[in-house]
C-alpha cells in the first residue's frame, strides 16, 4: 500500500474513533475502562498494605464501614477496617525479608458504582482466594467488603 493511501486510511481510522467518542455506548466504555483502572490501582494499594505490613495503606484501600470476614481453622474470623489494620501492622514485612509477591487478577466485575474483584494473593504463608467488593464514593474505588478463603499454602 502506498503512503497516501495508508495515511488516509490512518486518518479516516482517526476520525472513526472520534466519532465513536461522542456515542453514549463509547462513553460508557470509556467510563467503564476509567472504573476499572482505578479499581485496579485500590487493589495494589490493599495488596501493597499486607506485602509492606503498612497500616496506613489499609486505610487508603478500605470503606471505613468495611467488615474484614472468613476462615481460619474452621472458625469464622471478622474484623472492622482498624482490627484488620492493627493485624497488618503487627505482620513481619514480606517486602522487607525479600519474599516475592504474589498477587493475581482472577475476574473483575463493575456494574455502576458498585463492583466485585476475585483476587488471589500470598499473606503470611498462605494462599488466600480473596472477594473484594467495591464502592465509588467521594474517594474514588474502595474496598467495601472482603471475604477471604485460604486455599493452602503460599507457593
Amino acid at each position: 500500500m502506498n503512503d497516501s493511501r495508508r495515511t488516509a486510511r490512518l486518518e479516516l481510522s482517526e476520525t472513526a474513533l472520534i466519532a465513536r467518542a461522542h456515542r453514549p455506548e463509547i462513553k460508557g466504555e470509556v467510563e467503564k475502562m476509567t472504573d476499572e483502572k482505578a479499581i485496579r490501582e485500590t487493589i495494589q494499594i490493599y495488596f501493597d498494605a499486607m506485602f509492606e505490613s503498612d497500616s496506613s495503606k489499609v486505610f487508603e484501600a478500605f470503606h471505613e464501614n468495611a467488615k474484614i470476614t472468613g476462615y481460619i481453622a474452621e472458625r469464622l474470623t471478622e474484623m472492622s477496617v482498624s482490627d484488620f489494620a492493627a493485624f497488618v501492622a503487627s505482620q513481619s514485612s514480606a517486602k522487607a525479608a525479600g519474599e516475592t509477591p504474589f498477587l493475581e487478577e482472577v475476574s473483575l466485575t463493575v456494574a455502576g458504582n458498585t463492583a466485585v474483584a476475585l483476587v488471589r494473593d500470598d499473606y503470611i504463608g498462605n494462599r488466600f482466594l480473596d472477594t473484594l467488593s467495591f464502592v465509588k464514593c467521594d474517594r474514588g474505588w474502595v474496598i467495601y467488603n472482603k471475604l477471604f478463603h485460604i486455599e493452602g499454602s503460599a507457593a
